[in-house]
């Protein structure tokens, strides 16, 4: 019964049909769109100003800490592991690292060793009279573009790749992203793509490497307490003297002329924030004098 009223009332000519309603095409709802707020995106100089202002608290709120020249805080440390003669002067850098520069790392030759030197295990990419000198100054693994497989499936592991300028290009499509991010990548700027394979390895004989994590925090043992003061002192200035080498804030002869000759241009700058000195029991003293 109520479909027949249906189907008659759609059939008579009195019968009024729903009209639908188009709200996207309605005046109310374009004016109403038209008055919404639109996000503001602050510009370039808005957000340097912002950063500045950042840096600018950060500066003052750091004046307020205390920190110690680093003849009272080896005084400190000495004195609170007095009863503990073995423990040693741990030093810890902090480093600014910015997106896309390498975490820096490099390597030392302390006077006076706080703990054996690791044995490092050097490969090498070279041929010929090349390869040659590696091998007889020392080089664990000397070869070619055939290494690479070896290396992506871990079947050759070392701490110290070096390369030849003439075989950077067959390996970097292949290693770049692979020994990049652990910082093992040979390149100009670091000196391990170098023609005198030789006379790299002999200067990393006697020397022990050092690095940053992923945050820029380097950590590393300086000394002994039992060692003299001056002794301590020394260290610590050759350490602060590679890493400063090493992340740009220190003039380097040598980084200058790699610099020159590489194609990336001007080496970035990465900023030392906090230098702390600490032992194995005592807390960490902020130094002031490095």
């Amino acid at each position: 019964m109520l479909g027949l009223l249906i189907r008659r009332c759609n059939l008579s000519p009195g019968c009024i049909q729903p009209q639908s309603r188009l709200f996207s095409t309605s005046s109310a709802l374009q004016i109403s769109r038209k008055n919404e707020p639109k996000i503001r995106t602050p510009s370039k100089k808005a957000l340097a100003a912002k950063t500045r202002r950042k840096a600018a608290a950060a500066a003052k709120e750091d004046q307020r800490l205390l920190k110690l020249p680093l003849s009272d805080a080896i005084s400190v440390l000495r004195a609170v592991e007095v009863a503990n003669p073995k423990s040693t002067y741990e030093l810890y850098v902090k480093t600014e690292v910015g997106n896309g520069v390498a975490v820096p790392r490099g390597r030392v030759n302390l006077p006076r060793e706080a703990k054996p030197k690791a044995e490092d295990k050097i490969l090498v990419f070279a041929e010929g009279r090349q390869a040659e000198e590696a091998r007889k100054a020392g080089a664990h693994i000397v070869g070619g573009p055939e290494l690479i497989e070896g290396i992506l499936n871990n079947r050759h592991r070392a701490t110290t790749i070096l390369c030849t300028p003439s075989l950077i290009r067959a390996i970097t499509p292949k290693l770049g992203r692979f020994l990049g991010p652990l910082g093992l990548m040979p390149s100009e700027r670091r000196g391990t793509v170098t023609e005198d394979i030789a006379g790299y390895i002999q200067r990393l004989h006697g020397t022990s490497e050092w690095r940053a994590d992923r945050t820029g925090s380097i950590r590393a043992p300086i000394a002994m307490m039992t060692f003299p003061v001056t002794d301590v002192e020394t260290n610590f200035r050759q350490f602060i003297a590679s890493v400063k080498r090493a992340t740009g804030n220190a003039k380097d002869t040598d980084a200058a002329e790699r610099k020159l000759k590489s194609a990336g241009g001007a080496r970035p700058i990465t900023p030392i924030t906090k230098v702390m000195l600490s032992s194995s029991r005592g807390p960490g003293i902020r130094i002031s004098d490095f």
